[in-house]
């Protein structure tokens, strides 16, 4: 059994058939000495969802293909539905296809929107746990998926596609309204290329 070990993190001349570098990304080289970039998992710091409107995570690399938003104990202050939404230079508020159901014993409520991608909220008092997964189809075209604990005995799913302006560099998480504040929980992302 052979170990790879990395001993340096800058990149140093042309890539070599066979070697493997890391210059802040995986990268491996076939027997035409193509480099291309391997998939890697980049977890980002977590914020504490405790006030304000918005959630800003910006700087995204480019290389990224998939985000993973993840939500423990997330609350608002009203009842407004939380919205997940891109950018590309800006944050993109128009022009998402996307919807949430909501699941309680024998009441089950949607809701859709064109503003970004929705999670169903009508209890100022819920916490959501659980995750959001959004992925390129390539043409900046991302499709989103989540699925949430809510409450104690209680779930949300949904789903979104939009179509960005360009490059996607920034999420947002915030409300419809924009107006209820963040008061419980952590949010964190997982960028993967």
């Amino acid at each position: 059994m052979s170990i790879l070990v990395l001993t340096s993190d800058t990149l140093i001349g042309t890539a070599a058939t066979g070697n493997i570098e890391y210059n802040g990304q995986f990268f491996g080289t076939d027997s035409n000495a193509s480099r291309a970039q391997m998939q890697r998992i980049t977890q980002g710091t977590a914020v504490a969802s405790t006030s304000g409107t918005s959630i800003d995570f910006t700087g995204l690399p480019a290389w990224v293909k998939r985000l993973t938003v993840m939500f423990a104990g997330v609350s608002t202050s009203g009842t407004s539905h939380i919205l997940v939404q891109l950018g590309a230079g800006s944050v993109t508020s128009t022009g998402y296809i996307s919807t949430a159901q909501y699941n309680a014993a024998a009441t089950v409520g949607n809701t859709s929107s064109t503003a970004g991608y929705i999670v169903w909220n009508d209890v100022a008092t819920f916490t959501f746990s659980g995750s959001m997964k959004i992925q390129t189809l390539g043409s900046n075209i991302w499709v989103s998926d989540h699925t949430f604990k809510v409450a104690t005995n209680q779930t949300g799913f949904g789903g979104g596609d939009i179509t960005l302006g360009g490059t996607l560099d920034r999420l947002r998480i915030t409300t419809v309204s924009g107006t209820p504040t963040f008061d419980a929980g952590s949010v964190n992302i997982l960028i993967e290329g």
